[in-house]
């Protein structure tokens, strides 16, 4: 195991690749321009790990009433106009997605529904078990139709092969008191899990990896490039040349996987959040408001409460009227939340099917990529990191990964 390997992206997903290819005993030099699981939506993630969240996003059902969830509406969807014409290409393949969200759901179910077991496994194999909290999370809708809300997901839960449980009428009534409303339903979903903090779990990881005898470079990676059998890493200062790379830097990826002739056609779906400092959780669980589309999850000496997907350049400034929406909003529902106050936002890396692009590029480089985990990197890192690592040693990944082939979006330009 003489290779030395690149591995492009210190989110989640880099740093427990790079700790599950030093536990190989292989030679890793992770790489990003920022300390490790500091300049992506590694940062910031609710920390929910959503063992639950099986089904790709796009469908017939949100295709025929998506405008409703836009944020001129009150929603947490937005697609600035100005961005219609590129956005157009990707909108189009998601809505040929969803005549595939059956076929799609099978192939990404067997990854998404062991998470919460494999995300204790890992962190109990690198010594950090207690970031995670094993206890489920909740389900709540209000109104005149949230028994009915509540019972259609029951229903699509358990088809799925999901435990669904009635949430506990304490906690019902707490949130629907703290709310001020009259009707509420809930569920819980015993099998789902969060973490206590995101960031220390990416810290955690990336010190795993060093310990077993990975080094990490903050180093902006500006392109790559095959030369012979091997590629070459272009960084702002300096060229290096390895005989593996990872490619798993969120939606920055794309530019370096297209020298290999791979399409990766990704959008920057950004997030918010709020936190909330040294406030009660109605339980040590996250808990989702389903009706405004926002999750709140304790952590540690504080709350997230996160929402939002917009689709902006990825470069583009942060828009100051969600994290204020998002504040109103939860001091509506009933939480200590001032008016103002400091916010993040953060981009998740969305492939068109919602599928994660995991892989080996054509050719004779050995090129290999774990990108576009949507709404579930930290969900996905630790089964991502494992086929990752098989693909690495060229054996055949425990999972049947042929649909997160890139190639299923055909070849760059």
């Amino acid at each position: 195991m003489n290779e030395k390997i690149a591995v492009i992206g210190a989110g989640v997903i880099g740093c427990a690749i790079a700790y599950a290819l030093a536990q190989q005993g292989r030679r890793v030099v992770l790489l990003d321009r920022a300390a490790p699981g500091t300049a992506g939506a590694s940062f910031g993630n609710v920390g929910h790990i959503a063992a639950e969240l099986v089904k790709p996003l796009p469908s017939w059902q949100l295709l025929a009433g998506f405008w409703r969830e836009l944020f001129a509406f009150g929603g947490a969807l937005d697609i600035p106009a100005r961005r219609l014409h590129r956005f157009a290409p990707w909108a189009c393949s998601f809505a040929r997605a969803a005549a595939r969200r059956d076929a799609n759901t099978r192939v990404l179910a067997p990854l998404v529904l062991p998470a919460a077991e494999e995300f204790e496994r890992m962190l109990r194999a690198i010594g950090r078990a207690d970031l995670l909290r094993c206890n489920g999370h909740y389900q709540v809708w209000f109104g005149a139709a949230a028994a009915r809300r509540a019972a259609a997901e029951t229903r699509d839960m358990r088809a799925l092969g999901i435990p669904v449980t009635d949430a506990p009428r304490e906690l019902l009534e707490s949130v629907r008191s703290a709310a001020g409303e009259r009707t509420i339903a809930g569920l819980g979903f015993p099998n789902s899990a969060h973490v206590a903090d995101p960031h220390h779990v990416v810290q955690a990881l990336a010190l795993a990896a060093l310990g077993a005898g990975a080094t990490f470079e903050q180093s902006e990676v500006r392109a790559l490039h095959p030369l012979g059998e091997r590629i070459a890493v272009i960084g702002a200062e300096a060229q290096c040349t390895y005989s593996s790379v990872v490619v798993c830097a969120g939606p920055w990826s794309a530019p370096l996987l297209a020298p290999f002739g791979l399409r990766a056609p990704l959008e920057a779906a950004h997030g918010y959040h709020v936190e909330l400092a040294q406030h009660d959780a109605h339980a040590d669980a996250p808990l989702i408001y389903m009706d405004k589309k926002i999750l709140v999850t304790p952590m540690l000496g504080r709350l997230r409460a996160s929402s939002y997907m917009e689709f902006s350049a990825l470069e583009s400034a942060a828009d100051p009227r969600k994290p204020a929406r998002l504040r109103q909003r939860l001091s509506q529902l009933g939480y200590r939340c001032a008016p103002d106050g400091p916010s993040w936002r953060g981009a998740r890396p969305v492939l068109p099917d919602y599928l994660p692009g995991i892989g080996r590029a054509p050719g004779p480089q050995r090129l290999f990529y774990a990108v576009g985990h949507q709404h579930i990197g930290l969900t996905l890192a630790p089964v991502t990191a494992e086929l990752v690592a098989d693909l690495v040693a060229e054996r055949t990944p425990r999972h049947d990964i042929r649909a997160f082939d890139l190639r299923r979006f055909g070849a760059a330009a």
